[in-house]
């Protein structure tokens, strides 16, 4: 079960505005919490845990998960979404524990984002070609089968 801070739970949304969701109410977070939240399996939520990338506290056998560990998973299946390797990843997680006003983590995020749009950019390129190729192809074959199909007939 889900421990929430009984302070901001019980306190209401200022007038005009929605509420806001339960997740950014909640201050502590089981693994079936965040599982629902973001569409992973238990297994992945371990799997970034054995690899350092969050860190819940333990109740027992009970994983509690902190809103720092939510955030983190948050980046962690962004980062995976758009092509960043686990490793990475953690780099760049490491990054927002210096203490200089996150300038280098920044840095390095906005230098790792311009390589990776490269390298999508030259993926893309490589799959228009590969797309275009096959339609050729594709023309081709299908000009075939119907020659073939109408000497058949």
């Amino acid at each position: 079960m889900s421990r929430r801070n009984a302070e901001t739970e019980a306190a209401p949304s200022p007038p005009g505005e929605a509420p806001a969701p339960a997740a950014a109410r909640q201050t502590t977070f089981t693994i079936g919490d965040l599982a629902r939240e973001f569409g992973v399996t238990l297994r992945t939520l371990r799997f970034y845990e054995d690899k350092g990338l969050i860190h819940p506290r333990r109740h027992g056998q009970t994983r509690i998960y902190s809103r720092r560990d939510r955030a983190r998973l948050k980046l962690i299946l962004h980062g995976k979404r758009v092509g960043f390797s686990l490793a990475e990843i953690s780099q760049m997680l490491d990054l927002y524990d210096l203490k200089d006003g996150q300038v280098t983590q920044l840095r390095v995020a906005r230098d790792k984002f311009d390589e990776q749009i490269r390298f999508l950019e030259a993926q893309r390129a490589e799959i228009d070609t590969a797309i275009s190729e096959l339609r050729r192809a594709r023309e081709v074959v299908s000009g075939m089968l119907k020659e073939r199909e109408s000497r058949g007939a």
